[in-house]
């Protein structure tokens, strides 16, 4: 990732000091900063809106369902957003009363240069969090508890499979920034890796996570002490994003090489996310049950 990040620094002209200081550099250039006022704020959360609204306008051509209801775009409440992420997706209320929505945090807007927000937006969002709950929110015939996101390695793993397709679906293209952005991103899955075992089983310091984090990732001080603050209340947590993810890229790769001419990317993900929340095992049973269903030339049942 490392390695990656630094030749797309370098073709855009950033070479001089580590990764990690390039990317902090860029983070507070003000070409990709807005105001940090009310109307820099609003442009913020316009600007969420509009990647969404992109994103949103694609997902036909990838899925066969949808969610019924648009996403929402709002703000963190100001009595929550010190110790909130950058974002975070709340779903929707069971009897549709509320929509799901994307919170964005604008404690400062400082905290969010511009070529960071696609691959937020993509996680939390669409085809992110909000397509995986909403879907299942709308399943027919589950128990309750199969439509909520209990499981972190499928829910947090489905998020990074979702910004790891949006660059597959060409949407980084032309962004060079925006690509370092999903980069970042990645580069933030892996070291988190490293702050959680530290933390729980090598006997780190909570100082010593956040230093170890800020200097390989290039973050801020202030979002990387939320981040790592959650990892002390969660052990393990930060491990089942990449977990998760892999295991979904392993499947759909195995599906594609098992099935050739025959594999659908819709089909995929109709196997994945409308069968409710389920661990990874049984997930990877159900896949081999449409592969083999697939192969033969019938429908599996979800």
């Amino acid at each position: 990732i490392d390695a990656e990040m630094d030749a797309l620094l370098d073709s855009q002209g950033l070479t001089e000091g580590t990764v990690a200081e390039r990317m902090a550099a860029l983070a507070t250039d003000p070409r990709f900063l807005l105001p940090n006022t009310d109307e820099g704020r609003a442009e913020l959360l316009a600007k969420y809106n509009a990647i969404l609204d992109d994103m949103n306008a694609r997902m036909p051509e990838y899925f066969r369902t949808l969610p019924p209801r648009k996403l929402a775009v709002e703000r963190v409440p100001v009595s929550a957003e010190k110790g909130s992420a950058k974002a975070y997706y709340s779903p929707a209320a069971m009897d549709g009363s509320r929509a799901g929505t994307f919170y964005a945090n604008l404690r400062d807007t400082g905290e969010t240069p511009t070529w960071g927000m696609k691959t937020l937006a993509y996680h939390e969002g669409i085809p992110g969090h909000h397509f995986q709950i909403a879907t299942a929110q709308g399943l027919k015939g589950l128990p309750l508890i199969r439509q909520q996101p209990i499981y972190s390695a499928y829910s947090e793993g489905w998020a990074l499979y979702a910004e790891r397709l949006a660059a597959e679906i060409g949407l980084y293209e032309d962004d060079p920034f925006g690509d370092l952005g999903r980069l970042q991103a990645e580069m933030f899955r892996a070291v988190r890796l490293v702050a959680d075992t530290g933390l729980h089983a090598k006997g780190w310091t909570r100082e010593q996570a956040i230093d170890y984090m800020v200097q390989t990732t290039g973050m801020n001080v202030e979002e990387v002490t939320s981040e790592v603050e959650r990892y002390m209340a969660l052990p393990g947590q930060a491990c089942a994003y990449k977990v998760g993810q892999l295991k979904i890229l392993e499947l759909r790769d195995r599906a594609r090489a098992e099935l050739g001419d025959k594999f659908d990317l819709k089909g995929f993900h109709t196997v994945v996310l409308e069968n409710g929340a389920v661990p990874l095992t049984v997930l990877e049973r159900l896949v081999d049950e449409w592969v083999a269903a697939t192969a033969a030339g019938r429908s599996s049942a979800s």
